[in-house]
């Protein structure tokens, strides 16, 4: 036996030693005895520590049983208590190995996993070994490293760890008592051992109720384990208490300070909630409500040790809280923790310890290459923002008074982010600038209106005028606006910034709480993203208008927006943004309407329905068209119940009667039953009124039109008499006039539709003779134009041109000639050329105007009639490039527009024509000619043929930014969904065509006048700009199939052509080698598979670490490595020989391309930096040259980085975030 001891002290107890198994089975019987049997047998203590380490190591096994475990834990414990019997040093008990062993056993003995499976049978005992099962993976709190072995794993029933428990309690325990009496002052390893296994007891078990962290305290009331690794802890900042107290402030403060950096350096990953193993990056612990509640426990202990060590504590507290920051990782909700973390411990320090860690947060917030160090130093000013506010006056220096308030918070480190590199930074920043006006404090809402508005102003204004100081003031005031117009002007181009999110949180920032002056040019940016792109973006502006809407719902100008941003959503494609509108417009308009009383005033909500009612009758009518849509779909869902309509009838009689006849016209269709008395009397009091708007007019006509068959036929021949007579007055407007016609229709309407023409022959063929008559009295007559009236023949024109179209057959000659006299004089002959146009006539006395609507009316008059199509279209074409009235050449593009629809075929050859008006001088006209041919090309009656694609190219160039939006929201959003391949067909041409090129066999050949190729060319330096316009808007659509298939075919199509010297390379050939050269080298023209991975996280979302995400991640990696293997084979095959050839040619010809050429290479080859030999083995010398290209423009990036970190910190005294970072770093490598 003693020869089996010696063996075990000289293996220094770092391995199991076997024992003869009499002699163990006697050990395990009499380990209750042990004192005892020590006394009678005489056994010296090397060999009780030889005999205890058997069992320690045995329970420290992966294969341990029950008993082995629960055996090992006791003799841990009886070991611990030897070494705190007095006189355990002399007796040579203390070895530090096997005190860290034993101080560590509850790792190994309490399984892992042992809440996650348990056997079914929970009151069976396992004594002997556990049942083994096949390795199953963990959902353990701890990410475990790939490289550990998986061991097979027992099953332990919860009677089993109910006694390994127990056991575990006990050693902590003595642990404990060891700590009151041995100090470990002198052993730092067995310290810090101690305070890594404390702090993992921390996570052993939950904790029911409020930890105490008393000083002193009786172990054994120590309910939990937790409770009790906490109190270790204390025990261990307390022995060094003793020592301070014993030997004085310069003997032990050193050692002391070191103490508490390794605590706090170990409750650092708890409050994290990572896993920090011997080796390796941290790891996140999945949340759980017990990870959460450690980590506050932690948080809470921290905040009891800066309260009693006072002076020591805060350096320690401001490295943990650096340390917090820079080693926070992008996941929000460990972002969300951490801040909450920082917040609660910075509650912790003082004025000047709090202003110190602010001053660092705010270079920490402009570190340039870690973005979630920007996201979280947001993070942390949002939670600090709920904090009271500081006053300056707390801080005795006076150099770090500034950072105490929150307005230093919000407009240095919260409102600087806007600006930052990474979108998702930009769009965090503005989401909770947002949000901080839901916070109480108004020293934060005032903060952030100062940031956009003037109140500050004013009392600036009162003070230089009562001191006389205006020339102060004057340049004060004017920098200070400069700056807050620069702020409002910065938010404003974030609302339309490319990425979503930014967008997004830019609407909140924009518009929330009239943050900014309530203008029209402001307001209707959050109207015009109602109609973004991107489906999330459409909701939030849809909210955001509705949540303004709410806060100010008198406000014309919200009312507006409100209707501009909602009404127009109702059509949205997408069927969620639909629905919200349609929920809007119910809960705001429908629902408000109620029993009217003149009795009764009507409440805030109703006062709004009847406004927003009003302003879509008068102000906003261009929305009728989808409000009508809004009313068809709930006509489909049974929304309009007979009370409704009773209530809206209640109030047609009410001074905002125009609202409620306009719900009464939508409506009416779809409800069977009507008072239709009442209606009638409307009527009836319309006829003899004259006080009656137009809108109401209109509304009322299509609610009688709508009742028309519902009436009797006495009750119909009289409003059909009483509208005739109302039609032949032509004191109606053009609005009333064509509702009338209408209704008349309405009202003639049968299911004999012979006897329905019969009835529009007899009546509007009525009203078309009626015309005529006036024409010729004052066409006919030598004297008519003297007298004659313009608003009257406006009305006569018009009304013959919209009656005429329901009684073709009553249109003769004479009133055609009649029309066309309009356009003439009498004394000109009316059979006239074809070619001739409208504005070569001999000029008569008529205006502009009344000549404008006679063109209407003329090809009103050709919507009927075949022959006069090809009669008058010549004319109408020649107007279009000679005429120079503005309205009349307007109105030629809707009629034109209009009879192409009919007569497709005929009009389909002066489409050119009408392209041609999209580079018209007058914007009017260039407008109206891009809506008309978009839709001709929408329904298909118009193909793209010719030059119609490169017009409507020109367009996106248009002077008027209006104009070129218009254009490409037509050519994205309508057009490109119907053709995706539109785009990419015509790409190659775009660049011969613009620069009016036309020596290559294929391109650029379709037939053009002189006139239109000098109208729609783009050539010369002058255009190059517009044309790179245009190149970047198609590559910006193109998928990335498209992308690889235009640069193989711009290498077949140009590059191939000049190479094989097929093209010219005169100024002309040179030009466009030069722009092609150029387009390749573009940005857009890279395939976004590859060039969004090389971006980085700046423009990226954060992404939730998942499966899901991982596995997509792994698959976009394959993809980008293969798509660039691809592209790779595709250059060196098909580009390279062609670069090599046109080098030689360029060379020999020394043309100045040659400059573009390698600028193209360079370009490129970044993409394959390293493999530049390779792709040019075939000419070392090209490979040189690219080679020192890219090193020179490397140098010369580095510089530039270099000027701008310069630029950044001034003169260099203010350190950078990451200077400041790297001193972190070196803080706790000391420890």
């Amino acid at each position: 036996f003693s020869d089996w001891v010696d063996a075990v002290w000289d293996l220094e107890f770092t391995e199991r030693k076997p024992l003869d198994e009499i002699a163990e089975e006697e050990f395990a019987v009499s380990g209750h005895n042990i004192w005892a049997t020590l006394g009678v047998n005489g056994v010296s203590v090397k060999s009780l520590v030889a005999v205890l380490s058997y069992f320690i190591l045995a329970g420290k096994a992966k294969a341990a049983n029950v008993q082995q475990r629960v055996n090992g834990l006791h003799a841990a414990s009886i070991y611990l208590l030897l070494l705190g019997i007095p006189g355990s040093i002399a007796n040579k008990v203390f070895h530090e190995v096997l005190l860290d062993t034993c101080a560590d056993l509850t790792s190994h003995c309490w399984p892992q996993d042992s809440g996650k499976k348990r056997k079914k049978d929970g009151l069976k005992s396992s004594q002997t070994d556990g049942k083994r099962s096949k390795p199953q993976r963990k959902d353990a709190e701890m990410e475990v490293d790939d490289e550990e072995e998986e061991e097979e794993e027992l099953h332990f029933s919860g009677q089993d760890l109910m006694k390994i428990r127990d056991a575990v309690v006990l050693l902590v325990q003595s642990l404990l008592r060891l700590l009151e009496t041995f100090q470990l002052k002198d052993r730092p390893q067995s310290t810090s051992n101690c305070m890594q296994i404390f702090c993992k007891l921390l996570y052993f078990e939950p904790v029911v109720g409020e930890l105490n962290f008393a000083a002193l305290q009786d172990i054994t009331k120590l309910k939990s384990v937790p409770e009790m690794a906490f109190y270790g802890l204390q025990l261990l900042l307390r022995s060094m208490a003793h020592d301070y107290l014993r030997i004085g402030i310069a003997g032990d403060f050193c050692r002391k300070s070191l103490s508490l950096r390794r605590v706090f350096h170990q409750l650092l990953y708890v409050i994290l909630m990572m896993n920090k193993g011997n080796r390796g990056k941290p790891s996140l612990l999945v949340t759980s409500q017990a990870i959460l509640s450690t980590r506050d426990q932690a948080i809470h202990f921290v905040c009891h040790l800066v309260t009693e060590l006072k002076e020591m504590a805060p350096p320690f507290l401001q490295i943990l809280l650096q340390h917090i920051c820079f080693q926070m990782v992008e996941k929000s909700e460990y972002r969300s923790h951490g801040a909450q973390a920082v917040a609660m411990l910075t509650s912790q320090m003082e004025s000047s310890g709090y202003a110190c860690f602010i001053k660092w947060l705010s270079n920490f917030s402009r570190s340039s290459k870690v973005m979630v160090h920007r996201l979280f130093s947001i993070d942390v000013v949002m939670v600090l923002l709920e904090q009271p506010e500081r006053q300056p006056e707390e801080c005795p220096d006076p150099e770090l008074a500034c950072f105490l308030p929150h307005k230093f918070l919000i407009q240095s480190l919260l409102f600087a982010r806007r600006m930052d590199n990474s979108p998702t930074v930009q769009g965090h920043a503005l989401n909770c600038l947002a949000q901080c006006l839901e916070l109480p404090s108004f020293n934060v809402t005032r903060a952030i209106h100062n940031l956009f508005a003037a109140s500050e102003f004013e009392n600036i204004l009162r003070t230089s005028l009562e001191t006389g100081v205006k020339a102060l003031f004057t340049h004060l005031t004017k920098q200070i606006f400069i700056q807050k117009n620069k702020n409002l002007a910065l938010l404003l181009r974030r609302v339309e910034d490319s990425k979503t999110n930014v967008r997004k949180s830019a609407l909140v920032g924009l518009l929330k709480h009239a943050v900014i002056p309530m203008s029209w040019e402001n307001l209707s940016t959050l109207s015009e993203r109602c109609r973004d792109s991107a489906v999330s973006v459409k909701k939030k502006a849809l909210q955001c208008v509705g949540e303004l809407l709410a806060a100010k719902p008198e406000c014309n100008m919200v009312q507006r927006v409100w209707l501009q941003g909602v009404v127009p959503a109702v059509v949205d494609s997408e069927n969620s943004v639909q629905e919200k509108a349609l929920e809007a417009l119910d809960q705001v308009v429908l629902s408000q309407v109620k029993q009217y009383s003149a009795s009764r005033h009507l409440d805030a909500s109703q006062r709004l329905t009847w406004d927003l009612l009003g302003l879509l009758c008068h102000e906003c009518q261009n929305l009728s068209r989808y409000f009508s849509r809004a009313f068809t779909i709930w006509s489909k869902q049974n929304k309009f119940s007979p009370s409704f309509i009773t209530n809206l009838i209640s109030h047609t009689e009410a001074d905002h009667a125009a609202g409620a006849w306009l719900l009464l016209s939508k409506v009416v269709a779809s409800s069977p039953k009507l008072p239709y008395g009442k209606i009638l009397d409307a009527w009836d009091n319309m006829i003899s009124s004259k006080a009656v708007s137009v809108p109401t007019c209109c509304h009322i006509l299509s609610v009688m039109g709508d009742i028309a068959a519902h009436l009797n036929e006495d009750t119909k021949d009289r409003i059909i008499k009483d509208l005739m007579c109302w039609l032949k007055s032509f004191t109606l407007s053009l609005e009333v006039i064509s509702a009338s016609v209408e209704t008349l229709l309405q009202f003639g309407r049968s299911e004999d539709v012979k006897e329905t023409q019969a009835f529009l022959n007899q009546h509007c063929g009525e009203l078309v003779s009626v015309c005529e008559a006036y024409l010729a009295s004052i066409i006919l007559s030598e004297k008519g134009a003297e007298n004659l009236n313009e608003e009257l023949m406006v009305k006569h024109l018009h009304t013959l041109g919209v009656a005429s179209l329901h009684c073709p057959s009553k249109v003769g000659k004479r009133t055609v000639l009649l029309v066309e006299s309009v356009l003439t004089t009498h004394s000109v002959k009316l059979e006239m050329p074809a070619s001739l146009p409208l504005s070569q006539f001999k000029t008569n006395s008529l205006s502009t105007k009344v000549r404008a609507h006679g063109v209407i009316t003329l090809g009103k008059l050709c919507l009927q009639h075949e022959e006069l199509v090809q009669k008058y279209l010549p004319v109408f074409a020649r107007e279009l490039e000679v005429g120079t009235e503005v309205a009349v050449r307007n109105n030629v593009v809707v009629i034109m527009c209009d009879l192409c629809v009919r007569y497709t075929n005929i009009v389909d050859h002066y489409i050119p024509n009408i392209s041609t008006c999209l580079r018209d001088n007058e914007a009017v006209i260039r407008e109206q000619t891009l809506i008309m041919l978009t839709n001709l090309l929408q329904e298909e009656f118009v193909k793209w043929k010719g030059s119609l694609f490169f017009r409507f190219m020109s367009a996106l160039v248009d002077p008027v930014p209006a104009i070129a939006s218009l254009c490409e929201y037509c050519l994205v959003h309508l057009l490109l969904k119907k053709n995706p391949e539109m785009f990419s067909v015509h790409f190659i041409e775009c660049i011969f065509h613009f620069n009016s090129y036309n020596k290559h066999k294929s391109y650029n050949k379709f037939p053009q006048s002189e006139r239109e190729k000098v109208l729609f060319s783009l050539k010369g330096a002058h255009h190059c700009d517009k044309r790179f316009r245009i190149y970047r808007f198609l590559l910006e659509h193109f998928t990335d199939t498209q992308r690889f298939n235009i640069t193989n075919k711009i290498n077949q199509t140009i590059l191939a052509c000049f190479a094989d010297e097929e093209l010219p390379l005169d100024a002309d050939g040179a030009a466009i080698l030069s722009e092609t050269f150029k387009i390749l080298s573009l940005k857009e023209m890279k395939l976004q598979s590859i060039s969004a991975g090389t971006a980085g996280p700046a423009g990226e979302e954060p992404e939730e670490e998942n499966m899901a995400n991982m596995a997509k991640a792994v698959i976009q990696a394959a993809q980008k490595k293969v798509v660039s293997q691809v592209q790779k084979k595709a250059f060196i095959e098909n580009t390279v020989p062609l670069i090599i050839s046109l080098k030689s040619l360029l060379e020999q010809k020394r043309s100045p391309v040659l400059r573009d050429l390698m600028a193209y290479l360079q370009v490129t080859m970044q993409d394959y930096r390293n493999e530049v030999k390779e792709c040019f083995a075939g000419d070392e010398q090209l490979a040189a040259e690219v080679e020192f290209a890219l090193k020179t423009a490397e140098k010369e990036r580095e510089m530039e980085e270099q000027l701008e970190n310069c630029s950044l910190t001034g003169d260099g005294r203010i350190p950078t975030a990451q200077c400041t970072v790297c001193n972190i770093s070196r803080s706790w490598s000391k420890c």
